[in-house]
C-alpha cells in the first residue's frame, strides 16, 4: 500500500506548505488529496464530502497557489478572487482559516456579511483585496452600489451550496455568477446536488471534474450515536448532567426561544452557557461563538444556524436536545464532532411523542443508534461523560445584555431604541422618567392617600396660583364683539390683488393688515407628493435591494447611487 502523499507532493508553493507545517499539518485528508491536483490544473472542480471532511482546505490551497502562478496585481474595489458562504460564521471560518495562509503570499482578504455597517467593508474593498469572502445578500449590496467590480475575478468558489438553496440564496449566486468572467475558474463544494444545485453546475461550470469522498467504516466507528428515552420531566435533568461533565458540549434547538430559554436554565442551574441564533446581532455571535472556543463558557446551546461551518476544536459531545425535521440536518448537527478523524459522541434527546419520527431519521440517515432509557443519576450518564460534574455562577442572559432582551445585546434592536430595563444611552428608558425620587424616604413613612380627604374637600387656596389671569367677571361670550374692524373694509374673496401694494418695509406690520380669508394657491398641475404605501413619486430613486439594517451604501465609490437624491433608503 503506497503511503499517503504530503502537501508538499501536490505541488503546492513552498510558503504554503511551510505555513501548513507550522499549524501541524503535513498529509491532505482524502477531499483534499483528490481535488487539488485538478483545482491546481485549472480545472472546474465539483466535490462531495460529508462535513468536517476538509473541505476549507481542499480549495483555498488551489485558490492561492493559481493567484500565485497568475501574478496580477490587485486593484482598488476589483478582487481577483471571491468565496460565496451562505452564514456569517462559515464566512468568518472560512477566512481565519485562508488569512495566514495569504499572508505568507503578501495577499490580502476580506469577509462582506449582513448585520454589521458597511464602511469598513467598502474601506477594504477601496484599499484593494486579493480575496473576499462573502454571504451573498450583501455582496449584492455592494455590487448594486457600485463598490465591487466583478470583471477581474480569476477564481469563484460556492461553499456548502447545498445550504445556500436552502435558505433561498440561489436567485443571488446565479446573478453574481453571472457577472464573473466566463473564462474564469469556478470550483464548487456541496454535500448534495439537490434543490437546484445541479441546474447550477450544468450553467456556470465547464466540463467540471467531480470527486466524491464516502464515510469508511472507520470515520463511522468513530462517532458514536445514542438515543435517550426520557420523560419530559426528566429531559432537563439529563441534559444539566451531561453539560455539567468536563469537556465542550453543543446543543441544538429548534427554535430561537427554546434555545434562549434552555440557555437561561442551565446558567441559572450553574452551567456556563452562551446562546446562539438568529435574534442575536453579529456581535453577540461572534463573542457568544469566541466564548465558546475559549472555554469561557464549555455548553453552546444553538440552532440550526451552528449545524455548518462552525468548527471549534475538541467538541466532546453534540446534544439535540430538540431532534431536527430531516435526517440532513440530523448529520450536519452530529458532524460538529468527530472532526478530522477525532471522535465524539452524539446524544438524541426522544421523549414519548417523538419516537415514532427519531426512528425514522435514524433509518435516513443511515446510522445505528444505541437506545437507552435514562433518567438523572443512571450509571449511563457517568459512563458516556466521565468527570467530575462542575457548576459555578454566570451572569444571567439578561445582566450579560445590560437588562435588556433586544438583538444587539442591549435594549431594543439597536442603540437608539427602547430598553426595557437598563436602558441604553440614546433611547427611551421605562423607569425613572419623572426626575429622582430617592430623597422621599420610605413609602410607608409618607403616610396613606386616603389620610387627605376628598379632593372637593381640599382648600382651593392651598393649591399652587397658576398666575394672575382671573376670567370669572368677563361678559358672556355671546355678548362680547368679535372684531373692531368693520367687514366691508375686506375685499372680496376674488377680488384682491396684491401687485400694487408696495415695498414690504411700506406695509406695516402683519397684525395692522386686514385679515380675510385664506386662499388655496397651489398649483393642482404639480405631482402629488410620494406615499410610503405605493403612491406615484417624483423622484428616481437607485435600484437595488434594501440591507437588512435599513439602508443602502452611498452610490458608486463614494458618490450617490440614487442620481443625487439625497433622501434615505427606505427601512423594512
Amino acid at each position: 500500500m503506497d503511503p499517503r502523499p504530503t502537501f508538499a507532493d501536490l505541488g503546492l508553493p513552498t510558503p504554503l506548505v511551510d505555513e501548513l507545517t507550522s499549524q501541524g499539518l503535513i498529509e491532505p485528508f482524502p477531499i483534499q488529496q483528490a481535488t487539488i491536483a485538478d483545482a491546481l490544473a485549472g480545472r472546474d472542480t465539483l466535490g462531495r464530502g460529508r462535513t468536517g471532511s476538509g473541505k476549507t482546505l481542499a480549495f483555498t490551497l488551489p485558490l492561492l497557489a493559481r493567484l500565485e502562478a497568475s501574478g496580477k496585481q490587485r486593484e482598488r474595489f476589483a478582487p481577483r478572487a471571491l468565496i460565496l458562504v451562505p452564514t456569517r460564521e462559515l464566512a468568518n471560518q472560512v477566512c481565519d482559516v485562508l488569512s495566514p495562509l495569504a499572508k505568507r503570499l503578501g495577499m490580502r482578504t476580506t469577509t462582506v456579511y449582513g448585520g454589521v455597517g458597511y464602511p469598513k467593508q467598502i474601506e477594504a474593498m477601496r484599499n484593494g483585496v486579493d480575496i473576499v469572502v462573502a454571504c451573498p445578500g450583501r455582496f449584492i449590496d455592494l455590487m448594486e452600489s457600485g463598490h465591487v467590480d466583478l470583471d477581474a475575478i480569476e477564481i469563484t468558489v460556492l461553499d456548502e451550496a447545498d445550504h445556500m438553496a436552502e435558505l433561498g440564496f440561489l436567485e443571488h449566486v446565479t446573478h453574481i455568477l453571472s457577472k464573473t468572467p466566463k473564462e474564469g475558474q469556478r470550483l464548487l463544494f456541496s454535500a448534495t446536488l439537490d434543490r437546484g444545485i445541479d441546474k447550477l453546475v450544468r450553467k456556470f461550470l465547464n466540463n467540471p471534474v467531480t470527486h466524491e469522498v464516502e464515510t469508511n467504516s472507520e470515520d463511522e466507528a468513530q462517532m458514536t450515536h445514542y438515543f435517550f428515552n426520557v420523560s419530559q420531566a426528566s429531559r432537563f435533568d439529563v441534559l444539566q448532567d451531561l453539560c455539567a461533565a468536563p469537556g465542550r458540549s453543543l446543543v441544538f434547538t429548534r427554535t430561537k426561544h427554546g434555545a434562549r430559554k434552555l440557555t437561561e436554565a442551565l446558567i441559572k442551574a450553574g452551567v456556563p452557557s452562551v446562546e446562539l441564533h438568529g435574534d442575536l446581532s453579529q456581535n453577540v455571535r461572534a463573542r457568544n461563538l469566541a466564548a465558546f472556543s475559549s472555554g469561557k463558557a464549555d455548553t453552546l446551546v444553538a440552532t440550526d444556524i451552528a449545524a455548518r461551518g462552525i468548527h471549534v476544536d475538541d467538541i466532546a459531545l453534540v446534544i439535540h436536545a430538540d431532534p431536527p425535521e430531516e435526517h440532513k440536518a440530523f448529520l450536519h448537527r452530529s458532524g460538529r464532532t468527530a472532526r478530522a478523524g477525532a471522535e465524539g459522541t452524539v446524544i438524541t434527546m426522544v421523549t414519548e411523542n417523538m419516537r415514532r419520527h427519531v426512528k425514522r431519521l435514524a433509518k435516513d440517515a443511515g446510522i445505528d443508534p444505541i437506545s437507552k432509557t435514562v433518567a438523572k443519576g443512571d450509571a449511563i450518564l457517568e459512563e458516556i461523560a466521565p468527570g467530575v460534574r462542575e457548576f459555578r455562577e454566570m451572569p444571567s442572559i439578561e445582566e450579560r445584555r445590560g437588562g435588556g432582551g433586544g438583538r444587539n445585546g442591549g435594549g431594543g434592536r439597536n442603540s437608539g431604541g427602547r430598553s426595557y430595563g437598563g436602558g441604553r444611552s440614546g433611547g427611551k428608558s421605562y423607569g425613572g422618567g419623572r426626575g429622582s425620587r430617592d430623597d422621599r424616604g420610605p413609602r410607608e413613612d409618607r403616610g396613606s392617600r386616603d389620610d387627605r380627604g376628598p379632593r372637593d374637600d381640599r382648600p382651593r387656596e392651598d393649591r399652587a396660583p397658576r398666575g394672575d389671569r382671573d376670567f370669572r367677571d368677563r361678559a358672556p361670550r355671546e355678548d362680547r364683539p368679535r372684531d373692531d374692524r368693520p367687514r366691508d373694509d375686506r375685499a372680496p374673496r376674488g377680488d384682491r390683488d396684491f401687485r400694487d401694494r408696495g415695498p414690504r418695509e411700506d406695509r406695516g406690520s402683519r397684525t395692522d393688515r386686514p385679515r380675510g380669508p385664506r386662499t388655496d394657491s397651489r398649483d393642482d398641475s404639480r405631482a402629488p407628493r410620494s406615499d410610503f404605501r405605493g403612491g406615484p413619486r417624483s423622484d428616481s430613486r437607485g435600484g437595488g435591494r434594501p440591507d437588512s439594517r435599513g439602508g443602502r451604501p452611498s452610490g458608486p465609490r463614494g458618490g450617490s447611487s440614487s442620481g443625487g437624491n439625497k433622501r434615505p433608503a427606505r427601512s423594512y
